[in-house]
This record gives C-alpha cells, sequence and structure tokens, in this order.
C-alpha cells in the first residue's frame, strides 16, 4: 500500500474508535439512568423533556460546553458538513427537542428527548430520539460517514437505527428481512440525505466497528 493509503486507513481506525468509545459511553450512561431511577425505561427515568437531556450530559459526561437547540438551530451550526461523495450535506430540519454538548475528548454530542419521534409497527410502539456525534467536534474534514455520525436511541436505551425497535430486537417484528438489512438499506452513506444519513453507521454496526465504505 502506498503512504497516503496508510495514513487514511490510519484516520478512518481512529474515527472509528473514536465513536465506538462515545457510543459506549452513552449506551451505558443511559443503562445506568434505567437503573438509578429504578425505572423501565429512558422516559420513565426523565430523559423525555429537554431540560434533563441538558442534565444527563452534564452528569454523565466532562463537558467543556453545553447549551440546549432552540427551534431555529441544526446541531453544527453554521459549519458546512459534506458527504463522502463531496456534496453538500444539506438537512433542512430542526433539533427543537434536545441539546449538544462539547466533551472533554473534543467530541461533540447533541441528543434529542426520547419523546420526539414515535415509531409504530406490527401493532407494538416505541419512542427514540436522534444523536449526532461529531468525534472531533469543529474540525475537519467534516464528512458525514468519516468523522461524523447520527444514530437512533430507543426508549429502552439501546443505540441502534431507525427501525430497529425494541420489537424488532427482541420479538423479531421488524420492518424489513432482517436487522442486518434493514442497517444496509438504502443507498445512503456516500450521499447522504435527511432520510439516508444514519447508513454509514449501520455498515459499522454490520461489520463489526470496521469502516470498509
Amino acid at each position: 500500500m502506498t503512504v497516503p493509503s496508510l495514513m487514511q486507513n490510519h484516520q478512518r481506525k481512529t474515527y472509528v474508535t473514536q465513536l465506538h468509545k462515545v457510543y459506549n459511553e452513552l449506551q451505558q450512561a443511559f443503562m445506568q439512568v434505567i437503573t438509578e431511577n429504578n425505572a423501565i425505561d429512558l422516559r420513565e427515568a426523565g430523559l423525555g423533556t429537554q431540560t434533563n437531556i441538558k442534565s444527563f450530559l452534564q452528569n454523565h459526561f466532562k463537558v467543556v460546553q453545553i447549551g440546549e437547540l432552540d427551534l431555529s438551530e441544526v446541531p453544527w451550526g453554521n459549519v458546512n458538513y459534506k458527504n463522502i461523495n463531496g456534496t453538500n450535506y444539506d438537512y433542512t430540519g430542526t433539533w427543537s427537542c434536545g441539546a449538544c454538548a462539547t466533551i472533554a475528548s473534543g467530541a461533540q454530542i447533541c441528543i434529542d428527548n426520547v419523546n420526539c419521534y414515535t415509531y409504530s409497527y406490527g401493532g407494538y410502539s416505541s419512542n427514540y430520539g436522534y444523536i449526532f456525534v461529531d468525534v472531533n467536534g469543529k474540525k475537519g474534514p467534516n464528512i458525514i460517514g468519516r468523522d461524523t455520525f447520527f444514530m437512533t436511541y430507543w426508549n429502552d436505551g439501546v443505540i441502534d437505527l431507525p427501525k430497529v425497535s425494541p420489537a424488532c430486537r427482541t420479538q423479531g417484528i421488524c420492518d424489513g428481512s432482517s436487522i442486518k438489512d434493514i442497517r444496509e438499506s438504502g443507498t445512503a452513506c456516500e450521499a447522504s440525505t435527511i432520510y439516508t444519513h444514519q447508513q454509514c453507521f449501520g455498515k459499522l454496526l454490520n461489520n463489526n466497528w470496521e469502516m470498509t465504505y
């Protein structure tokens, strides 16, 4: 392999390692909140409000800077994020029910409260929220699927993708042939849109945290 290729592979592994660390910390924090509050899920544990999301970040991470998101904001402010294919990542929505924090590692984490969205399929409904992680904050390359990722966390505290709901994971009631297929669905990743921007994360989960795309 050439030197540039080796450097590129090393950088990708670094991004994945940083993301995996944040993922593990978030997953553990969600489960801890449920246990500490003797709750059945994150809603009952209090993560259904914007104010409590802010407190959650402050209580479980070494926060350098924090703030709630209002109706006019997106997590990345006026930073220009791009897709892997070089096109601009165009997001026209807002993050109106969560909070953002820059933590000591330099990563930026933004979390919706878990009451933001409801997913229903096969007679089962679950609440969920989105997570935005930029593993190195505002530093480049600011590319969706490289140093920046979107994820979904469910009311039971598990982080995965949309449609990989508690009923899908525990009872096999999935809107798709399998969890693996749901994570790989869509053209996503190389040219993310508001509807497909989590597929890069899905590919990482399917490939044992290897950035093969």
